[in-house]
């Protein structure tokens, strides 16, 4: 097994540490990772489950404290990918290099593996047998959100998760540490083009289902009383909901039944209910 090489740093700018520079930065670290093909994984949990996954990391940041831990989550890595490069840092030098205090252990750059095909995803979900119930979050910009999302997602069953070109991207540090690395156990693609890609869904079964506040929408116990056999839950953006164009294209329209005057949930709330009401 390899052993992984510790290098005490101590200048925030020394260039092995391009990857961690400025993390706070959403609009530039969600054109910037993807470019370099990485994403970042923030924390041991997140990195040991990234690990689990099968991804490969291109270097690790910590604070001394941390370093043993991470060596020995390291050392089961297979020797055909070389010795990965542990920085170690101390805590001001961490917040100096991210923009923020780093508590939780670890920061690995990881390399970003290629999405699979739609099809591809569908068909080996479930260990092989196909996905039966999946998510589509369309335009969900706030990575939170989508974090929250995929950890429901986890939590209650759903086999995939399809993400529109707009939707925030699933592996920026944010959603990966919110999800609580679940993104890695959530088989997940992008749909595109979007909503032109449903009429794909349709093409392997799917009925189609837009969470919508119509007064001609089904309610959710009586979706989940009858459902499909195959179904695609779609959760539209914060704020606005699902595009009218999406809402006219599937198959069916569900709303979640509310009390209290409440008209609607926060995105993530909303397909925590709908996942189980379906599961």
């Amino acid at each position: 097994m390899p052993t992984p090489d510790l290098v005490t740093l101590t200048d925030p700018t020394d260039p092995r540490l391009a990857d961690y520079v400025s993390l706070t930065d959403v609009a530039l670290r969600s054109r910037h990772e993807p470019e370099k093909g990485l994403y970042i994984a923030e924390s041991s949990t997140v990195l040991r489950r990234a690990l689990a996954a099968g991804h490969r990391p291109r270097s690790v940041l910590v604070a001394p404290r941390w370093a043993s831990d991470v060596e020995e989550m390291l050392a089961g890595l297979p020797e055909d990918g070389g010795r990965v490069p542990v920085y170690v840092a101390e805590p001001d030098v961490l917040e100096g290099i991210t923009g923020f205090h780093v508590h939780r252990g670890a920061l690995a750059a990881m390399h970003r593996p290629a999405l699979p095909a739609l099809h591809d995803l569908l068909a080996g979900a479930r260990d092989g047998a196909g996905a039966r119930r999946v998510a589509v979050l369309e335009d969900v910009v706030d990575h939170t959100n989508v974090g929250a999302a995929f950890r429901s997602a986890a939590a209650l069953g759903v086999d995939a998760v399809l993400v529109t070109p707009r939707c925030a991207d699933p592996l920026y540090r944010r959603s990966v540490r919110v999800s609580m690395g679940t993104v890695f156990q959530v088989p997940w693609t992008r749909i595109d083009p979007w909503p032109g890609g449903m009429e794909l869904l349709h093409d392997e079964g799917f009925v189609t289902v837009a969470l919508a506040l119509r007064d001609d929408a089904l309610t959710l116990d009586e979706l989940a009383a009858d459902p499909p056999e195959r179904l695609a839950l779609i959760l539209g953006a914060e704020g606005d909901g699902l595009k009218a164009e999406t809402i006219a294209s599937a198959r069916r329209t569900v709303r979640i039944p509310m009390a209290g005057g409440v008209d609607s949930l926060n995105v993530a709330a909303a397909g925590a209910v709908a996942f189980w009401a379906t599961r």
